[in-house]
Order: structure tokens, then C-alpha cells, then sequence
């Protein structure tokens, strides 16, 4: 049995960030004779303490030590480094000083700092990180009474200094790799490119390679490019040296190539160094495309500093940008950008992560059930982390309590630990959830969303009357008792976009299949077309089988083309791009093709996603039959290479509509593109029925309304037709009513508001089918003559 270990850092997951907390290998526990909650000291170039926790399955026989940038930026050490661990005995804490290293005013603050390190050890010197809304505060232990190890309790006196503690200026922003959801991919190859040439040059001075000179990060604004930068530069500790394109352009000659020769002067006198230069592609746009002289001459000082005649030694530039085709293609050849990486939009596990880091320091109040609060602690009992007997007996007890939100929990209270474990689990639902519904956000949106939320709950409480602002100073239990829920966050999306699908978002109407009456063929194809591949793409993995790429909803007008679009969209729960034909094309040579191109482009981007075309007969016709300036050709060609040129359309489906099948380009209905083609037929007798049903659903009928009489009445009528004869019966129950009774009856009247079958009567007298017998001929011979081309 050994007294101390060597282990090597890891980062923590998000869940454990900002609790002191460190897990380590069970293995490792036993040797060193801890158990869950013993206190561990953690020996880097300085010393810091932690609670040891057992480390997650995947972790076992590593010996590595899942810490966070708190304690890592404590104990003076970065991820990859070894550390010595050893148990210690800690003390209660009779009393603590804190001081801030900004001045600073928090109301509280000692009740607060308090609450937030019970249970927690501490030393002297030990900075301790806090996030309030968004900002992050350090604060820093002065006194610790007695000294050494101690542990915050209940009767520990915490004491906040209003003078700022002595801290040394640092020019590196105070971010950790922790700060970073859903781009474990991208910061595994930015440090390898980064953190490796930094640290260790030796590694490549013995293999005889240069080491990498800079990195260009690209992809849509509010994925984090800049945040990832300043995570870096935290984490090597490297002189950071933040350019944001603008501000070194002069007017004067010569005096931006200064700027950017300074610049790299003091990078390299101050290496290791990263040079972070932000918007890069307003300085160093395409020369042949600017007409600026000085812009051509910041792009040539700029190609010259990165690969002169000068070894630049331990200084790595780091470029951001969300226009990579704009960047000089000089500079993103190797020694210069040695490699592009794409910081992209997230997918549902990134959002989660990335919504748990915007919410770490809120004081969250999960919406739970019973079911919600066994399937946590099942979950917790199968990880072996706390006695399945206790587990199986508050089960039993949880399952015999009514459905109270307050008593469920109620029996877990004697636990602390396991409580804290099972708010958790319930907290991590209400973020699966919430990642569901965030299709098409990124980090700085989710930010947004977080925020909105916590001012909702906010403004919610100061409406309520019960945080009085003119106050001078808000009491504790107000403070205590302010919670944010799931319906402030529901809240919260209603105002907050998708940065990522702004030019292009469509707010899907919230139409559910049961909205659309009959169509059930339909549906069903466009459910195993488009829902279950996003729903279900492990099952079509597994079958070893592409979902369609493109589908094509044909019929007469006013059959429902358009409203199945929408169902699926939503559904199907994807971002929704609705194209109306025409409007992509232009008068302008090859912008018509180029909105093409940006469509699909954004659609990858904020995948799943579903291309609406609506009259694609318009966007797409027969090729060589045209006499206009060719225009819809190049767009058809342009269609055809997107939906399945070189590059995969990955979670984009395609839905076209039209009520002229046989004037689209045959090229594009072919397998592989646009390949199902779903007919969409006017309604027969059960379908009408079905139809009234949805569009009176909530209309006051009187009891003499028959919907099999109103279907036998409305042969030949569309969807659209119904649709506009419930209307209308509805507008002569109104009229009625107006003529009738005066102004001050008519509020009286409402309540007896009948829509009669008499109404409907005379609504289909008014409202004629849109479809006559010639029209549904010249329909039945196109379908007939369609099919018999692609079936």
C-alpha cells in the first residue's frame, strides 16, 4: 500500500465543474485506502486540495485524474501533466477570508460564498472561481483559521474583504477547456496543433519537423472560435497577444505593416507565444478582389512575417473567421496555416454540454415526475456508486407516495449526496430535452437562451411583487428561493432565434399529423421517408441502407402538399427551409445558382434539416425547352450536383411539391435524387370527413351537423375547398347573429353561437369545388403518364 501516486491530468466533465471535485480511478482509491468524500491533496508546482470521488467506468486503469481549469490553474498544472496524490487529515474551518481580485459588489456575498464551499476543503492562497450570470468572478483565500487543509462547514465564519487581493495582471483571459461544450473533436486537434509545440518543441526538434506555425478557424459566428483561442492560450500559460483585423489598419503609409511587425516583435520576444488574430479576413482579404492598396500590402507583410526568412520559434498565429473563401489563398497553404479546422454548428450532445456550462452557476429547478426521479436512481444504483439496498428501499417509499413533487424528494433528504445526484440526473432530462428543441443554435445562442431564461424567471418574481427592486438590499431567502424552471426557458426560445438559420428560418406552424385529415398513405411514406432516418438512424445503419434523399408530393391544388411539408418538418423535429420557386432565380448571371448553393450550404450546417420546394415545376422545367437566358437550366444542373454531387447531403431531405409533375426535369426525379414521388389525391368520401372534422374542431356545433351528410355534399371539393365552405358557414353563423341582435346583445348573443347544418348548406351553395370534372381527367392522365416514366 502506497501513501502517494503519480497521475496524470485529465479534464473533468461538465457535471463536475466548479465542485472541487477530483475522480480517480477506484483502483487507485483502494490503494491509497480513500473512500468516496475523503479529502486528497493534489501536488503540482503548487498545492491544492480536493474531495475524491470514484472515476467513471470508461476511465478504469488509466491512472489518469479528472480535475477542472480551477483546480488545475491552483495546483499550477495543465492537462497531460503528472501529479503527486495523497491523502490528507482536514480540519473544520472556524473562520475564512476571502478577497476579490476586481473590486467588486455582491450583495450577500458571504452567505453566498458560503453556501457555495460547504462541504468543500480549502487552503491558504487557493483562488476560487464564480460564475453570477455569465461573468465570472475570482476571489481569492487570504486566512484560513486554523491553518492547512480545512473544511467549510455550517459554523465556518466567512469574511469578504472589500479590498482586492494583490493578484498579478495577466493578459490571458481566464477560460479553461471546460468552458468549451460540443467540440471535444475540434480542441483535441487545436492543442495537439497548439498546446504540443508549446510544451514540448524537443518532441519535434528529434523527429526533424517544424512544428506547426498557425491554425485557421473557421465556420459560422457564435461557434466559439475566439472562446477556444483564449482556452488555449489559458491553458499553455503562452503569452497571448489578441488582433482584431480592423485595428491595425492606418491610413498613413506604411504604418499597418508596423503595426503587424510589432506585433510579431513582441510575440517572439515574449515566447512562447499565440498571436490570435480575429475577422482575419478583413485584413487579409483576396488580392485580386481588393481594390485598396493597403490591404494588398497587410496581406504581403502579413505572408512575410508567417514564413519570412526569420524563424518566428515558439510564436503560433491563430486566424478566425467565418469567411474562409475570403481569406488570401496564400496564406492557407501549409507553413503558413498548416491546418483549417471547422468549428462548426453543434449537434444535440454538443448543445447539451453547452447548455450545462451557461447554466453551472444557475440555480436550477428541474421539472420532474415520480417515474423521472426511480429512473435516476436506478441509473445511480446500476453505477454501483451508493448501496442498492437503500436505493431499492427509497424506491419502494417514492413509489407509495402521491404524485407530489415536494414529497418525492422528500425521502431522499437524509442523503445529501445521493439527492445532490439524483437533481442532477433530473436536471440532465430537462437539458436532453431542451437540446431536442435547440436544432440550429450554437454556443452563442445557447448562451442567449440561458440568459433569457434567468431574466424571465427574474422579471417573472418582480412582477409577482415579490422582489422589491427600489430595495437597497434584496434579503437572503428572496435570493435563496429564486429558482429557473423549464417554462422560463420555454419562454426564453420564443425570443431567441437560431443565428445559424437567420437568413433562411422559417417558423414551422406547430402542425401535427392529426392537423391534416385523411392523406394516411401519404403520411405514412413521408414518416418513413424523412421522421424515422432522423428519428431512428442507428436502425438504418444497421440495415445497412441510405434514407431517400429528395421527395416529390404531387396532386391537384389544395390537396395538402404544402401542410404535409410542414407536419414533417415539424414531426420530425428538424429546421424547416421553405423555397418558393421563383424566388431564387435572378436577372443576374450566376446568382441564381449561387442562392441554390448557399441554401444547401446552410442546410448542411444546421443539420437535420428539411428543403421545402413549393411549384418546383417553375424552379426545375424540362432542360432545352426554354426560351429564356437559360437561367432555370443552370439552376437544374446547379439542383442536380447538389442533391448528389461530391459532397454528402448528411440529415438534409428534400421535398418537392407541384401540381404539374410532367414539367419537371426528368433528371432530377431519377433514384438517388428527388426519388419518391407520393401522389397526393383530392379527397375521397372518409377523407372529407376526416377534414371537416379538423377544420370544426373548434367550432360550436349544433347537433343537427353530420359530417357523412357533409362528405356526400362536397364531391370534387379539395382540402382547401372544406377548408374555405367552414369558413364560410362559420362567417353566415356570425352574420346572422350581427343582424339580429344590436351592439350590446351581440356580447350576450356569443354565448349561444350555433354553427348549423343549415349554415354549411348554404356555404356549399357559395363555395364551389375547385376542381372540375375536366380538370381531374387532365389529372388522372398526368399521374397515369408519370408513373408509367418512373415506376
Amino acid at each position: 500500500m502506497s501513501e502517494e501516486v503519480y497521475l496524470r491530468v485529465a479534464e473533468a466533465y461538465h457535471r463536475d465543474v466548479g465542485r472541487g471535485i477530483a475522480r480517480i480511478d477506484p483502483e487507485v482509491m483502494s490503494d491509497l485506502k480513500l473512500q468516496s468524500g475523503d479529502i486528497i491533496e493534489i501536488v503540482g508546482k503548487s498545492r491544492v486540495p480536493a474531495i475524491v470521488w470514484p472515476g467513471y467506468p470508461e476511465d478504469r486503469g488509466k491512472k489518469i485524474i479528472r480535475i477542472d481549469g480551477n483546480i488545475r490553474s491552483n495546483a499550477g498544472v495543465g492537462i497531460d501533466d503528472k501529479v503527486k496524490i495523497r491523502k490528507v487529515d482536514a480540519k473544520p474551518a472556524e473562520k475564512i477570508t476571502l478577497a476579490p481580485t476586481e473590486p467588486v459588489r455582491l450583495m450577500g456575498g458571504e452567505a453566498y460564498l458560503k453556501r457555495l464551499l460547504e462541504g468543500r476543503p480549502v487552503i491558504k492562497g487557493q483562488r476560487i472561481r464564480v460564475e453570477v450570470f455569465g461573468h465570472v468572478l475570482t476571489f481569492v483565500i487570504t486566512v484560513t483559521k486554523p491553518s492547512g487543509v480545512v473544511i467549510v462547514g455550517r459554523g465556518t465564519q466567512v469574511e469578504l474583504k472589500e479590498k482586492p487581493a494583490e493578484e498579478e495582471k495577466r493578459q490571458v483571459p481566464n477560460i479553461t477547456y471546460e468552458d468549451i461544450g460540443g467540440l471535444k473533436r475540434e480542441l483535441r486537434l487545436v492543442r495537439e496543433m497548439i498546446e504540443l509545440p508549446l510544451k514540448h518543441p524537443e518532441l519535434f526538434q528529434r523527429l526533424g519537423i517544424e512544428p506547426p506555425k498557425g491554425v485557421l478557424l473557421y465556420g459560422p459566428p457564435g461557434t466559439g472560435k475566439t472562446l477556444m483561442a483564449k482556452a488555449v492560450a489559458n491553458e499553455v500559460d503562452a503569452h497571448f497577444i489578441s488582433l482584431s483585423g480592423p485595428e491595425i489598419m492606418s491610413k498613413y503609409y506604411g504604418e499597418s505593416e508596423q503595426r503587424l511587425r510589432e506585433i510579431f516583435e513582441e510575440a517572439k520576444e515574449n515566447a512562447p507565444s499565440i498571436i490570435f488574430i480575429d475577422e482575419i479576413d478583413s485584413i487579409a482579404p483576396k488580392r485580386e478582389e481588393v481594390t485598396g492598396e493597403v490591404e494588398r500590402r497587410v496581406v504581403a507583410q502579413l505572408l512575410t512575417l508567417m514564413d519570412g526568412l526569420e524563424t518566428r520559434g515558439q510564436v503560433i498565429v491563430i486566424g478566425a473567421t467565418n469567411r474562409p473563401d475570403a481569406v488570401d489563398p496564400a496564406l492557407r497553404r501549409p507553413g503558413r496555416f498548416d491546418r483549417e479546422i471547422e468549428i462548426g454548428v453543434p449537434d444535440k450532445e454538443g448543445r447539451k454540454e453547452i447548455l450545462q456550462i451557461h447554466t453551472r452557476g444557475m440555480p436550477i429547478e428541474p421539472r420532474y415526475t415520480r417515474r423521472d426521479v426511480i429512473n435516476a436512481l436506478n441509473e445511480l444504483k446500476a453505477l454501483g456508486r451508493f448501496d442498492a439496498t437503500k436505493i431499492d428501499s427509497l424506491i419502494e417509499r417514492i413509489e407509495k407516495t402521491p404524485e407530489n413533487v415536494d414529497d418525492i424528494l422528500e425521502a431522499l433528504r437524509e442523503d445529501e449526496e445521493l439527492l445532490n445526484e439524483v437533481k442532477s440526473k433530473l436536471t440532465d432530462v430537462m437539458f436532453d430535452y431542451l437540446a431536442e428543441k435547440t436544432n440550429g443554435f450554437v454556443g452563442a445562442d445557447l448562451a442567449a437562451l440561458a440568459k433569457e431564461a434567468a431574466m424571465h424567471a427574474l422579471r417573472k418574481r418582480i412582477e409577482a411583487g415579490e422582489i422589491d427592486v427600489e430595495a437597497e438590499e434584496i434579503p437572503a431567502e428572496v435570493l435563496e428561493s429564486l429558482k429557473v424552471t423549464l417554462e422560463d426557458f420555454e419562454e426564453a426560445l420564443k425570443n431567441i432565434e437560431p443565428s445559424a438559420m437567420r437568413e433562411v428560418l422559417v417558423e414551422v406552424p406547430n402542425i401535427k399529423w392529426n392537423d391534416i385529415g385523411g392523406l394516411e398513405k401519404a403520411k405514412q411514406e413521408l414518416r418513413e421517408a424523412v421522421e424515422w432516418p432522423m428519428k431512428y438512424p442507428e436502425l438504418f445503419i444497421t440495415a445497412g441502407i441510405k434514407p431517400p434523399r429528395g421527395i416529390l408530393l404531387y396532386g391537384p391544388p389544395g390537396t395538402g402538399k404544402t401542410l404535409l411539408a410542414k407536419a414533417v418538418a415539424n414531426e420530425s423535429n428538424a429546421n424547416f427551409i421553405s423555397v418558393k420557386g421563383p424566388e431564387l432565380l435572378s436577372k443576374w448571371v450566376g446568382e441564381s445558382e449561387k442562392h441554390v448553393r448557399e441554401m444547401f450550404r446552410k442546410a448542411r450546417q444546421v443539420a437535420p434539416c428539411v428543403i421545402f420546394f413549393d411549384e418546383i415545376d417553375s424552379l426545375a422545367p424540362r432542360r432545352g425547352g426554354t426560351g429564356d437566358s437559360h437561367v432555370t437550366e443552370r439552376v437544374v444542373s446547379q439542383l442536380l450536383t447538389e442533391l448528389d454531387g461530391l459532397e454528402e447531403l448528411k440529415d438534409v431531405v428534400v421535398i418537392a411539391a407541384t401540381n404539374r409533375p410532367d414539367m419537371i426535369d426528368p433528371a432530377l426525379l431519377r433514384p438517388g435524387r428527388i426519388e419518391r414521388h407520393i401522389y397526393i389525391p383530392p379527397p375521397d368520401k372518409e377523407a372529407r370527413k376526416e377534414i371537416f372534422r379538423v377544420h370544426t374542431r373548434d367550432m360550436p356545433l349544433s347537433d343537427d351537423v353530420s359530417f357523412d351528410k357533409l362528405a356526400e355534399m362536397t364531391e370534387g371539393y379539395s382540402g382547401a375547398d372544406i377548408e374555405a365552405v367552414c369558413r364560410e358557414a362559420g362567417l353566415t353563423a356570425i352574420r346572422e347573429v350581427v343582424q339580429k341582435y344590436s351592439e350590446e346583445e351581440i356580447k350576450e348573443a356569443v354565448k349561444q353561437l350555433k354553427v348549423t347544418m343549415d349554415h354549411f348548406r348554404k356555404a356549399i351553395e357559395k363555395v364551389k369545388p375547385s376542381l372540375t370534372e375536366d380538370d381531374l381527367e387532365r389529372y388522372e392522365k398526368i399521374v397515369k403518364d408519370f408513373h408509367k416514366m418512373y415506376s
